[in-house]
């Protein structure tokens, strides 16, 4: 993933083509180490391939992925209930975060003074 991550940074950075030393330039300067086997392996799978059809490509990929809640059909009801619930918890607890900072005024002293 790091091969592919520093990849896209080189195509970001207007290197249309980026080489291995590009790449390996990329991951040495955050000190990341590089296993040259890798990274002639995602080379050679992206070598003459424009970056936006790879990611368009595998785009597609994912999208017939399952994500995992098409199982419980029944339970979209109920789920948005509890969605419901949540975001009420969520607007309670507000105040009492306002409450506490209000409690750090009082202390007599700012720490950005």
């Amino acid at each position: 993933m790091r091969y592919v991550a520093a990849y896209l940074l080189a195509c970001l950075g207007g290197n249309t083509s980026p080489s291995a030393d590009d790449i390996k330039q990329i991951l040495s300067s955050v000190g990341v180490g590089i296993d040259d086997d890798k990274l002639s392996f995602v080379m050679s799978e992206l070598k003459g391939k424009d970056i936006n059809e790879v990611i368009a490509a595998g785009a597609g990929k994912l999208a017939s992925v399952p994500a995992g809640g098409a199982v419980a059909s029944g339970g979209g009801g109920g789920g948005a209930a509890a969605g419901g619930a949540a975001e009420e918890e969520k607007e309670e607890e507000k105040p009492a975060e306002s409450e506490e900072e209000e409690s750090d005024d009082d202390m007599g002293f700012s720490l950005f003074d």
